[in-house]
């Protein structure tokens, strides 16, 4: 990834520029961000300015617009300059959407709402998220595979499946310790369960000062970040818990943004040797949960950051590039939010769907309870997929005794077939599974 162009230096340009002229820029009404886009000086410089603007003049009564309006918060970056961040229309558009779906309870699926099916949706989620979170750190395995790597319980084989089991227990995690208050002592566990078992030497966690990390383009060989001194991560670290807790002071903070300032903070601080991207997105989820959006334990964010990471890293350096201007993250994140909250509205969707269909198909039989119809629905659209205790147990949070007494029960139906695999039993559908539920009573 190329880093972007620097925009002009403020005060180099505004002297430029004599008092009426500024004058006449500041009422030109040009906002801060023009045709909707918050646009960073390398896109800006590209466009074709409004009449009797010259470039430079269009960027200034840009930045006068945004400078106006911007709100500082309580981060610095390592040369002590603080981060700030503006409130554009978009911006402004895009929060309500969040809070009226993701902390309300209106309009939402009954599969979400109701409590025996529930625990299914917070699992695939958890799931996902654990997948692609890894898969944006380097991890490379299919999501065939490590679904059934975590479903069954069995034990990872390679440091791609160690990052991404590590990612689905830590975001299990998150969610029990979400009614805590944020601590360095949280932080870091978080992290070490995310990295257990892939960090060389396996101790590794916090950066030293000799560590010399840094973030890298690994085409062009170029520094794109380097973080503050490893000596003031305990300082910055006490800082952001102290944010993530309280706020700032005399100051309402919308809680999403919040959030997102939190990600962008740990990734920018990246106080640790590895693991920073996916410790970021944690506690970004933490965060979330902890004010209240608990509808975050079904959204996966990183599924839609893989789909453009570029994207994703562009944003950090827009922020960095232009006076620690931290809304293209924020924006960029709150894009990316309700991409998320949409692909989920569509994946609810298309599950109810489904479970009508199955219901439907079933609707002759007697007794099967809600996760026995999941199963086999699953079954219908995985031809030849194996199930066992174990899977079963995880993918709906059941005792071993109940999810016995499901598949069993299933095969004295003749709807799964029982068979040895290995030291252990599985179940498998027959074929003709279909066949057999339309002629069920």
């Amino acid at each position: 990834m190329k880093k972007p162009q620097r925009p002009p230096d403020w005060d180099h340009l505004i002297q430029q520029f004599d008092r009426n002229r500024l004058i006449e820029l500041v009422s030109s009404g040009i906002g801060p961000a023009p045709g909707g886009q918050y646009r960073h000086w390398d896109t800006l410089r590209r466009i074709q300015p409004p009449p009797e603007l010259t470039t430079e003049e269009w960027w200034l009564a840009v930045k006068m617009a945004r400078r106006a309006t911007r709100r500082t918060l309580p981060l610095n970056d390592k040369t002590g300059k603080p981060f700030h961040y503006t409130m554009p229309e978009m911006l402004l558009e895009m929060l309500p959407q969040i809070d009226r779906y993701a902390a309300g309870q209106i309009l939402l699926p009954e599969p979400v709402t109701n409590p025996q099916t529930r625990d299914r949706y917070v699992i695939n989620s958890l799931i996902e998220e654990a997948i692609t979170s890894s898969q944006l750190e380097g991890a490379i395995s299919t999501r065939e595979v490590a679904r059934d790597m975590i479903r069954s319980g069995r034990t990872p084989i390679n440091r791609s499946e160690r990052m991404i089991l590590n990612n689905y227990l830590a975001m299990q995690h998150i969610g029990e310790v979400k009614a805590e208050p944020l601590t360095p002592a949280l932080i870091i566990g978080l992290h070490r369960a995310i990295t257990e078992g892939t960090l060389i030497p396996a101790e590794n966690y916090l950066r030293k000062p000799d560590d010399g990390i840094g973030v890298y383009d690994n085409a062009n060989n170029e520094l794109l970040h380097c973080p503050p001194h490893a000596l003031e991560i305990p300082a910055r670290m006490a800082a952001m818990c102290r944010f993530a807790n309280e706020g700032i002071d005399g100051a309402f903070l919308h809680p999403v943004l919040r959030a997102i300032i939190l990600h962008f903070w740990l990734a920018y601080d990246h106080p640790f040797v590895d693991g920073n991207g996916r410790t970021a997105r944690a506690l970004f989820y933490w965060s979330m949960l902890s004010q209240g959006f608990w509808l975050f334990e079904y959204v996966s964010i990183s599924s839609i950051l893989r789909k453009a990471p570029a994207r994703y890293g562009r944003s950090f350096l827009y922020t960095e590039t232009d006076e620690n201007d931290l809304t293209y993250f924020v924006l960029s994140q709150l894009r990316v939010l309700c991409r998320a909250i949409d692909e989920l509205k569509s994946y609810l969707g298309r599950k109810m769907e489904e479970t009508r269909q199955t219901t439907t198909l079933l609707h002759q039989s007697i007794d099967l309870n809600h996760r026995q119809i999941a199963l086999l629905g699953h079954a219908l659209r995985h031809p030849g997929m194996h199930y066992t205790y174990a899977s079963h147990r995880r993918s709906h949070k059941v005792t071993y005794q109940t999810a016995r007494t499901d598949l069993l029960d299933l095969v004295e139906r003749a709807l799964l077939i029982h068979r040895k695999r290995g030291r252990a039993f599985a179940f498998e559908a027959p074929r003709d599974l279909r066949e057999r539920l339309t002629t069920l009573r």
